[in-house]
Order: structure tokens, then sequence, then C-alpha cells
């Protein structure tokens, strides 16, 4: 039972949160949500007992994310745009205590559910990590390798895009209003003076 609101609860929270991500104007807001949304992704592995996936995809793609929302933050002057809005704070910490109910249950659930079987038994004696080694470089070796090239020509491609946007920098742009502003001042006193 538990297991099934855990599994509906990490479905819908992340469907909602990669929409945000896809449908925000703002970049700060995507990239948090698309490192919930990973978050998110790591609890279905856990629910499936794989504890060496789900820590795997916190640490590698949740702090890729966090790289990329560094990155983001350097690239993208975003937080002139954020403005918040919170009309009312019984309902935040309403929700908030809501959904810190909801996932302290959710967690909980593997413990309550510990006398189900597998479907597939694991090897004799083999750990998690060796469980998954073993089917990862033996049964799906291709895929694997097809997935790091992808994520290669994704880094590569990147880098050229990012590199093309590079030619003015928004240091040097900030500098000259800087400069054109105390310009316009000392004209100002030169014309009060007269």
């Amino acid at each position: 039972m538990f297991e099934q609101i855990a599994f509906y609860f990490f479905s819908v929270a992340t469907i909602v949160l990669f929409l945000i991500t896809a449908f925000s104007k703002n970049v700060l807001y995507a990239m948090s949500a698309l490192a919930a949304g990973m978050v998110m992704i790591s609890g279905f592995f856990f629910l499936l007992g794989a504890d060496f996936l789900g820590a795997v995809q916190l640490v590698v793609y949740v702090g890729a994310v966090m790289a990329l929302y560094a990155f983001g933050m350097m690239f993208f002057d975003a937080t002139k745009d954020v403005k918040e809005k919170n009309a009312s704070t019984t309902l935040v910490v309403l929700l908030g205590g809501s959904v810190a109910l909801l996932l302290t249950l959710i967690f909980i659930a593997p413990i309550l559910g510990a006398n189900i079987e597998a479907s597939y038994p694991p090897l004799e004696g083999a750990t998690n990590p060796q469980s998954v080694g073993l089917i990862l470089f033996t049964k799906y070796l291709i895929p694997f390798e097809v997935a790091a090239l992808m994520l290669l020509v994704a880094m590569i491609a990147g880098i050229i895009l990012a590199g093309k946007k590079m030619d003015i920098s928004l240091t040097d742009i900030e500098e000259d209003i800087a400069i054109s502003e105390e310009e316009e001042m000392i004209l100002d006193e030169k014309d009060g003076e007269k």
C-alpha cells in the first residue's frame, strides 16, 4: 500500500517538476525544478530496492544539474526578474508540512514492506553494486556505451554554443554603463555651473 502511494507521489511530482522545467521562463526556476525532478527519479530506484542506482542518481545527475545551475547564474542575470509573491504564509506552512509528512511516510514504507520478495532474485553472495555492474556490462553494454557517447556529444555541443555567446562580456557592458553614467553626472555638473 505504501509503495503504491509512494510510486504515485513520485510519478506526479516528477511529471509536474519536468513540466515546470520545460515551460518556465525563468532559468533559475527551471533548473531548480530540474534538480528536484532528478531527486524524485532517485526515489523510484529506492522504492525498487536499487539503493546503489538511487545514490548514483543523486550524486551524478543532481550534482550535474547543480553545476548547470551555477553556470546559469553566471551566464544569465536571472535574479532581476525574480519577484516572490507569498500572500499567505499559512498556505506555505501547510503545504510544506504536508509534503514533509508525505515524504516521511514514503521513506518509511520500504522498512515496513521488507518482507516483499524480488521477481528476479539476485546472484548468490553478490551485493547490489556487483549485480548492477554484472548486468550493466553484459546485457546492457551497448545501450550504456551509446548513452555515454550521447552525453559526450551533448557536452561538446554545450561548450561550443556557450563559446559563441561569449563574444560580449557582461562585465564590460556593466562597466561601460557605469562610465557613461559618471560622464552624464559630470556633464550635468558642468551645465549647472554655467
